[in-house]
């Protein structure tokens, strides 16, 4: 599975941007996958956002992002969002888009995610 993340940039704190990742390769696989949303702000270690079950009926994110963020899918496009609203200068990061190394259970935990995009890098200024 290839994964390529879009629509990074730059906005003033409390907007909103919107992040697609397109999914390839895999045998058409995609809607089999959960998916997840990662982000690396610079000098920290990459931490969970967002992820989102193969049918878009459970979705999980983390408590800094809750009632702001929002993940779904498009499995006729192959393709998951993050819709990122009221932005903080702290969501400042790298956003990459995963897909996980099995069929499972959703999950927080990188380690489980084997598949990445290249990441999309969002800065939001004060």
């Amino acid at each position: 599975v290839q994964l390529q993340a879009s629509g990074g940039g730059l906005v003033q704190a409390g907007g909103s941007l919107r992040l697609s990742c397109a999914a390839s390769g895999g045998g058409g696989t995609f809607s089999r996958y959960d998916m997840g949303w990662f982000r690396q702000a610079p000098g920290k270690e990459r931490e969970f956002v967002a992820a989102i079950s193969w049918s878009g009926g459970t979705t999980v994110l983390a408590d800094s992002v809750k009632g702001r963020f929002t993940i779904s899918r498009d499995n006729a496009k192959n393709t998951v969002y993050l819709e990122m609203n009221s932005l903080k200068p702290e969501d400042t990061a790298v956003y990459y888009c995963a897909a996980p190394r099995w069929l499972g259970p959703l999950t927080k935990r990188e380690n489980e995610y084997g598949y990445w995009g290249q990441g999309t890098l969002v800065t939001v200024s004060s």
